[in-house]
């Protein structure tokens, strides 16, 4: 057994669990007319009403012991210091300072990287206001219309999350397009629907060696030569987030045009920095630093809120709380806003890649459940899909319901009628139904949600709801004595498919793989074969 799981605080919440055994949300209610007030906080714009949980005032405070004991506020504090809690990697985690204020000093390694952060920033301000003020012109003389972002994981998912949430505020001369997988479908999709004289292609990779990136951009390249411009232009219509400027310049973009970032923003946190350019394009600078700030409040609070009235600590430990004394195997993401239906998508990466570890920090197996399953859809839609599984079905499925108190559009009865269904879930989640002599049509209840509310889906709220759950993670991963912040489960497959496409292009090669993998190497192979001899 782990030293957590036979931990005073990991006992206590079990003897704590078991003792609310016979205990409903509904009940919890009936016993407290204050309920709502005691459980639920405002910060940074996000109110979250947490109330439909079961939980009582002795749980958060053994939850809280147990982050306590785990070194929450010491690993938080190391966090915003710049030390090196990546360990696996050796790096600082310093998405935070990103979003600092401007003259606040941010050290790695005793080096202050305020301005360099600063630069980078001035940098997008210039080059984003040219685009969006018809000043940056294409090699015929026309203005830009279409940006297309390559990239992938977190150089597409937060940017293409965030335009789409923040579409309201986006230019309307501006047609923003992502191309991040390797299926051919996807770019010549996007190919067919811009004219490479008014195209701009933005490509991210901090390496520039990324397989799947460097596949599409070239593919790009190619395309725009193939419309008869010349290499000496390329220029005016690619340009690049990277580190590597040597491969920058060797693919025909002007390091003039290349936009920094560092070794300590990972890449599911990465669309605070230059990987956000897509971001500024579409909304304008003055929006892009509005979602920093939302962020950076946020972060304030998480910083210096006790752990009790902490929102990022609350939601964490209210996770722990159902995925290890529950058996809860996944968490539903159910934002009620169509401008956020990437989130859950976005949402998966920052959970999934950060916690869906299975080793502590020194190396050894957990005895515990960690990261859950990251899903969800917008309402209503999901409730004509999936909400069954959640009223009536076998499993306990905590979830996070989003609403926006007022839309972006007029229609206000639309609205009202949205938010009632919001409402309306959560309360029906934890009350159930129960139909006399009809078992088919009786809802148990006791099914646990938490309701996250911003005024306005605006870039500041925007920018606090994502730092919010940036720090939830971070906190569960520090319980749980993970690493949060490396992505090791990704390289196994990458590197066997680098070995397996060699073999796909040779006619007559398989390497030395299971009889399933052998098969449809050459099950491939025969058809592509005979497809070629079908067009001779």
């Amino acid at each position: 057994m782990s030293n957590l799981t036979q931990s005073p605080a990991w006992q206590a919440l079990a003897a704590h669990r078991d003792s609310l055994a016979s205990t409903s949300i509904r009940e919890l209610f009936a016993q407290d007319r204050e309920r709502v007030e005691r459980f639920s906080r405002e910060a940074a714009g996000v109110y979250v009403d947490y109330s439909k949980n079961l939980i009582n005032d002795d749980t958060v405070a053994l939850l809280a012991a147990l982050a306590r004991q785990a070194g929450v506020e010491e690993q938080r504090r190391a966090m915003f210091a710049g030390e090196r809690i990546n360990v696996t990697e050796d790096r600082s985690v310093l998405h935070v300072a990103l979003r600092e204020r401007m003259g606040t000093s941010i050290l790695v390694d005793g080096e202050d990287v305020a301005p360099i952060v600063s630069a980078v920033l001035a940098k997008m301000r210039r080059f984003t206001d040219a685009v969006r003020e018809g000043a940056w012109l294409g090699h015929t003389g026309r203005a830009i219309t279409d940006v297309v972002n390559i990239g992938i994981g977190g150089s597409d998912l937060g940017p293409r999350m965030v335009c789409e949430a923040l579409k309201p505020y986006g230019r309307k001369a501006l047609t923003m397009h992502f191309v991040s997988n390797v299926d051919g479908a996807e770019m010549a999709e996007v190919l067919q629907a811009v004219d490479p004289e008014t195209t701009l292609f933005v490509i991210a990779s901090k390496t520039f060696t990324t397989r799947e990136t460097l596949l599409n951009a070239h593919t790009a390249r190619a395309w725009f030569l193939r419309s008869g411009a010349a290499e000496a232009v390329i220029a005016k219509h690619f340009v690049a987030v990277s580190t590597n400027g040597e491969a920058v310049a060797a693919f025909g973009i002007d390091p003039g045009n290349m936009f920094e970032f560092w070794d300590w923003v990972g890449g599911r946190y990465s669309l605070w920095s230059a990987i956000g350019l897509p971001i500024a394009l579409y909304v304008g600078m003055d929006a892009f630093e509005a979602l920093l700030a939302g962020a950076h409040a946020m972060d304030r609070h998480f910083a210096e809120a006790p752990l009790e009235q902490n929102l990022p600590v609350l939601l964490a430990l209210i996770g722990i709380w159902y995925t290890n004394f529950f058996g809860a195997a996944s968490h539903l993401i159910a934002p009620y806003d169509r401008y956020l239906h990437r989130l859950p998508a976005y949402l998966q990466q920052l959970d999934m890649e950060s916690n869906g570890k299975s080793v502590t920090l020194s190396g050894e197996r957990v005895d515990y459940a960690t990261g859950p399953v990251i899903w969800g859809e917008p309402g209503t839609n999901g409730q004509h899909a999936f909400f069954q599984l959640l009223h009536q079905g076998s499993a306990l499925i905590p979830a996070d319901f989003i609403a926006c108190m007022q839309p972006h559009h007029v229609l206000d009865a639309h609205h009202e009628v949205l938010l009632a269904n919001c409402f309306a879930q959560t309360e029906a989640l934890m009350n159930g139904s129960h139909a006399k002599d009809a078992p088919h049509r009786s809802f148990d209840g006791n099914r646990p949600t938490n309701t996250i509310c911003l005024d306005k889906l605006d870039p500041a709220s925007l920018g606090a709801l994502l730092a919010l759950y940036e720090h939830k993670v971070f906190v569960q991963g520090v319980i749980w004595n993970i690493n949060s912040f490396d992505q090791w489960g990704v390289e196994l497959g990458k590197r066997l498919a680098v070995a397996i496409e060699g073999e796909i292009t040779q006619p007559d090669t398989t390497g030395a793989h299971d009889g399933s993998t052998n098969v449809l190497i050459d099950r491939f192979k025969a058809r592509r074969n005979a497809r070629a001899e079908s067009t001779n």
